[in-house]
């Protein structure tokens, strides 16, 4: 096998698109990321890592990084790609600080990463992605979607630093709410979307699109406000209205920890794709 770097996003899918597309909801991570990198190559300000592993010139793994972030793996067709892939990293940046992948390509990274020399890790977060093509709205939700507007601004800041404080894992490199906010904002086939219930009660994020689909997330409804369905139905208008616009799927991820995300979205349409795990190290 051989591990090559490549020099820029439109490399990367050049040299990968192929083999993330033939499982697109198991990449969907990866490949909205690098077509972000494409739009917007110094969107992170560091040099990404960008690296496919080929045997007999078939790719059998491909890999992603925008520091300060975690690795994102993608699924394998050689297990052994990883041990390749840590080697490489190690010298180029022993403070990784986490990897992203499918469960048993993550342990086995996060073994020969320490094996090698780097930082222990331990499993912080397991999660599930989903994927819909099609949805129905719940029944008896009061209130309605609608776009994100320069008043709900700060509202907005607020609920994303109250979501990371719960959803992302300790030891993750942190979200930067005013930074991802203009992101999405700015983006093409991205956004923000509000359920508003006589004031905004709910948020949904959207974006980095796939050949075929796209990504919602993340889905935040402050404590004082949950078990009213409101992160529900958000969810499923706003997977129809991107489905209505000529996607053919929304994907999500889901804290397995959390078991009412997991089944609210099942009841709205969404179905489990796979397993990931989120590992951080040090």
């Amino acid at each position: 096998m051989i591990l090559r770097r490549l020099n820029g996003a439109e490399e990367f899918l050049e040299a990968a698109g192929a083999f993330l597309a033939a499982r697109e909801a198991e990449h969907n991570l990866m490949l909205g990321l690098a077509g972000r990198l494409v739009a917007e190559p110094a969107r992170h300000g560091n040099e990404p890592y960008l690296a496919v592993v080929t045997d007999a010139e078939t790719v059998v793994g491909a890999f992603l990084r925008t520091p300060p972030h975690n690795l994102v793996l993608s699924e394998l067709d050689d297990p052994a790609a990883v041990d390749l892939v840590a080697a490489d990293l190690l010298e180029i940046d022993p403070t990784l600080p986490g990897v992203l992948g499918p469960k048993a390509a993550a342990a086995r990274f996060a073994s020969a990463w320490q094996q090698l020399g780097g930082a222990s890790g331990r499993v912080a977060m397991g999660e599930r992605i989903y994927r819909a093509d099609r949805t129905h709205a719940p029944a008896g939700v009061p209130g309605r979607m609608r776009a994100h507007e320069p008043a709900d601004r700060e509202t907005t800041l607020r609920w994303l630093r109250e979501f990371a404080d719960e959803a992302i894992a300790p030891g993750s490199p942190p979200l930067d709410a005013e930074d991802w906010l203009e992101s999405r904002l700015r983006e093409p086939e991205g956004g923000v979307v509000i359920w508003e219930d006589a004031s905004p009660v709910s948020f949904a994020g959207f974006g980095n699109p796939t050949p075929t689909g796209i990504r919602v997330g993340p889905v935040y409804t402050p404590r004082e406000l949950r078990r009213r369905g409101y992160a529900t139905a958000l969810v499923a208008a706003l997977t129809e209205v991107l489905l209505r616009r000529g996607r053919r799927y929304c994907f999500l991820f889901t804290d397995l920890a959390n078991p009412t995300a997991n089944s609210i979205y099942q009841r709205i349409g969404y179905t489990p794709v796979t397993d990931v795990d989120q590992w951080v190290f040090g």
